[in-house]
């Protein structure tokens, strides 16, 4: 019988540690507490494990690689960011190892963890928020952490992205301007960057003297997911003549309800969604967005990246900015 091969995590496990920890030692033991040091060392000997010399993983620092967290694999955004990471890291002969946390710190704490253990050389995060574990990890592994998709202020980070709470305001003053006295906003998972839209929301109808509403569902964003938070608006806001969505396919999904009940747009309901997708660009009416600048700050988070691995001059921080675009739905 085939004996099962002992892991790292198993080897973390048993000496109360986390599997970076023993990959750091593996790799570089001077760099681990001697008491730390001393434990992983017993386990390793009490169950006579050996590294995998095929395992490329651990035991080669031949392929630089830099390690990306995303929300989730089914939202167009992050693979238009991803696109930007690569079109960087395979002309400068890096490598990208691409984890999911699908919109979870705990995971989120997990991933950068195992990402790490993986020896890659910086890491790009798209939170701007996480554990305290988390952050224990990340300034422990001494490497280069980029954060993107908003503009934060941790120090000692790259950070390239926008301001969503501005672009949640402009979106949402486009919608009074054009008229619209009950506007309501449909958010998705209620992260960072969906409430800072949503608190710029608020600040647009409040100084307007207007009510605000929400539709906050706590689910990833899709076409069915709006059309079903269109239904519960309707019963909830009867009065609503504008909808602020945080993502264009809530927004499609809301424009599809609205053409099947025949309720004229934007005559009736004003609809606006956010990041410019290409289901939006192709509907009819096409859709008003706010245009984010995706690939573009995979691109430039890596190519800093890239310079603080190689300890070169950069800079650190970049607002990208966003534009507004009215469509035919505004």
């Amino acid at each position: 019988m085939k004996m099962q091969r002992i892991t790292l995590h198993d080897i973390a496990t048993l000496a109360g540690v986390t599997k970076m920890t023993v990959s750091r030692y593996l790799r570089t033991p001077e760099k681990v507490k001697p008491d730390t040091a001393e434990r992983i060392a017993s386990v390793i000997a009490e169950v006579g494990y050996q590294p995998d010399p095929d395992n490329h993983a651990i035991a080669s620092n031949a392929l630089p690689r830099i390690g990306v967290l995303i929300p989730s694999f089914n939202n167009q955004i992050f693979s238009d960011l991803l696109a930007g990471v690569e079109s960087v890291t395979t002309a400068q002969g890096y490598q990208t190892l691409v984890v999911n946390y699908d919109y979870d710190s705990q995971r989120e704490e997990e991933q950068i963890a195992t990402v790490l253990a993986f020896n890659v050389k910086a890491i790009l995060l798209t939170e701007s928020v996480h554990t305290v574990r988390a952050e224990k990890y990340l300034k422990a592994a001494g490497i280069p952490v980029a954060e993107v998709m908003g503009l934060t202020t941790t120090e000692g980070r790259v950070n390239v992205g926008f301001n969503n709470f501005q672009a949640g305001f402009d979106m949402a003053s486009m919608l009074i301007g054009s008229g619209k006295k009950r506007i309501i906003y449909f958010g998705s998972m209620s992260d960072i960057r969906d409430e800072q839209r949503y608190a710029g929301y608020c600040k647009a109808v409040e100084d307007a003297g207007l009510p605000t509403g929400r539709i906050a569902p706590k689910k990833v964003s899709s076409v069915s997911t709006g059309a079903g938070m269109m239904t519960m608006a309707r019963q909830m806001y009867p009065d609503m003549d504008g909808i602020l969505c945080t993502n264009d396919d809530l927004a499609v999904g809301v424009l599809q309800e609205c053409l099947a009940a025949g309720i004229a747009v934007p005559q009736e309901m004003a609809i606006a969604g956010f990041h410019g997708l290409e289901i939006g660009q192709v509907t009819t009416p096409k859709l008003a967005s706010v245009i984010t600048p995706r690939f573009e700050m995979g691109k430039t988070a890596t190519e800093i990246l890239i310079k603080k691995i190689n300890n070169l001059p950069t800079i650190e921080r970049v607002d990208l900015h966003y534009r507004l675009s009215m469509g035919s739905t505004i």
